[in-house]
């Protein structure tokens, strides 16, 4: 059984990146008929915040991405993470260092004055001497001196670490007794049956560590997967200013779920051209050992392409369910059908969405002064007063097919172009020249609230 896991620290709100790393260990635990599991690494006290951390669960929940068992929180766990490292000090694998902050410090300078590496020089690694006083000591784990140290990763192949370039004996619990981050993480994805931990490659360097606790431990080591960075369209590290924001406010922007699901699961991995996959087609086709070995390109255009595939192919029942987040209800609203057919065309995302129907809904309380100067012209006026008298005539207006119908009337009663009326009429209606159909908005809007705008617009520019 695949069993995958998604560990967020709660320090800051979910990222784009990290949920993308969510995405693929779902995606990969679904298809296998596996697990997945979500974890808070919240060892971090000074850092951790409970708002994020609140923030995390959310943003799954908006996103169905539905994990196994309860949430695991990581500051549940310390008598647990005491007992392994109990276990390592027992059998000779870890140790007790009294090297102080200052100590420590200056060995650090010296070795920069000398252009060495910066590490721990072991001197308390085989001590059996009497223990400094005042010192509450750290603990180490016993690292290889030599030799090599293996990652053998689903993405970019084995990749060999020099122990003595990269190791020293890493501390895994402070002098306050905490546990550290690489010893946490090992421990808890093998008592958690992790066996597949897909991941950001800004990870790899952590993953010796962690596999020199599986071994001192007894674990079996895991798949690794190290999934490459998502970049901006510059190729350099996102930032907050092109996508790298928390994962909720994309909702508060507009986006569906399904959308961004969708978009997150085509950076740095792919089936030939498709673009648009539901979650089941994700599920079936998604690998892994699919994932490209080069960072991926953040494009906000597809994911506003995107968006608004998933706006048109939504039931207009679930859009004005959706709608009512963004403070919209149309649940009464006798030409809901008409409306949401007629802006669901034009909209990028929900909150444009309601932008849009506002301004169907809403009268213009003013007119684009450059769209005026264009369309009331010669004999506009004119052509409005007969328009409205037409309006008013007329018993049966319902549909956009009866508008158009009328519209078509004046038209050919005064032998003029549909433009002579359109423009007006649109500037009358919406206060500006662009926007639906004219005969939608007409429907939509009813009789008398047409008249009414065309009558303001009249008054305001005869």
């Amino acid at each position: 059984m695949v069993i995958t896991r998604f560990a967020p620290s709660p320090t800051g709100y979910l990222h784009i990146g990290g949920l993308r790393t969510a995405l693929f260990s779902y995606l990969w635990a679904k298809k296998n008929n596996g697990k997945f599991f979500l974890r808070i690494e919240d060892t971090d006290k000074a850092r951790n915040s409970l708002e994020a951390a609140e923030a995390i669960v959310k943003a799954f929940e908006w996103l169905g991405l539905a994990h196994d068992g309860e949430i695991l929180y990581q500051s549940n766990r310390d008598e647990i993470y005491a007992k392994y490292i109990q276990q390592l000090l027992d059998e000779g694998k870890a140790y007790y260092c009294y090297m102080s902050k200052e100590e420590l410090s200056q060995l650090r300078e010296t070795q920069m004055a000398a252009k060495e590496r910066t590490m721990y020089n072991g001197k308390y690694r085989d001590f059996d001497g009497t223990p400094p006083e005042g010192i509450e000591p750290a603990i180490r784990i016993k690292a290889p001196q030599s030799g090599t140290i293996t990652v053998k990763d689903g993405v970019k192949g084995d990749v060999v670490f020099n122990a003595l370039d990269i190791l020293d004996d890493f501390i895994i619990a402070r002098a306050d007794g905490s546990p550290t981050y690489n010893f946490v993480v090992a421990v808890d994805d093998a008592l958690m049956g992790v066996n597949e931990v897909i991941r950001g490659d800004d990870h790899l360097s952590n993953t010796p560590k962690q596999i020199i606790v599986y071994e001192a431990l007894g674990f079996e080591l895991p798949k690794f997967y190290h999934v490459p960075m998502i970049h901006n369209h510059e190729g350099k590290k996102l930032s907050k200013r092109d996508g790298a924001t928390d994962v909720m406010e994309y909702k508060e922007m507009g986006y569906t779920p399904e959308a961004l699901l969708n978009f997150l699961v085509r950076l740095g991995w792919s089936h030939g051209d498709q673009e648009i996959f539901s979650m089941e087609e994700m599920i079936e086709l998604f690998n892994p050992k699919d994932i490209n070995k080069s960072a991926s390109i953040y494009n906000t255009d597809k994911l506003d392409w995107l968006n608004a595939h998933y706006i048109k192919n939504t039931p207009n029942a679930k859009l004005a369910e959706l709608l009512t987040q963004y403070n919209l209800i149309l649940t009464s609203h006798d030409k809901k059908e008409i409306l949401l057919d007629v802006v669901k065309e034009r909209a990028k995302t929900l909150k444009e969405m309601r932008g849009l129907i506002n301004e169907i809904l809403i009268a213009p309380i003013s007119y684009d002064e450059n769209a005026v100067k264009k369309a009331f012209k010669g004999e506009a006026v004119e052509v409005l007063k007969a328009f409205k008298e037409k309006v008013n005539a007329s018993d049966e207006l319902h549909l956009p097919s009866d508008y158009h119908t009328v519209m078509e009337n004046v038209v050919n009663e005064m032998g003029i172009g549909f433009g002579k009326i359109g423009q007006p009429l649109r500037i009358a209606l919406l206060g500006k020249l662009s926007g639906p159909g004219l005969d939608s908005v007409m429907a939509i809007i009813g009789k008398d609230e047409t008249m009414l705008r065309i009558q303001n617009a009249i008054t305001a520019h005869a």
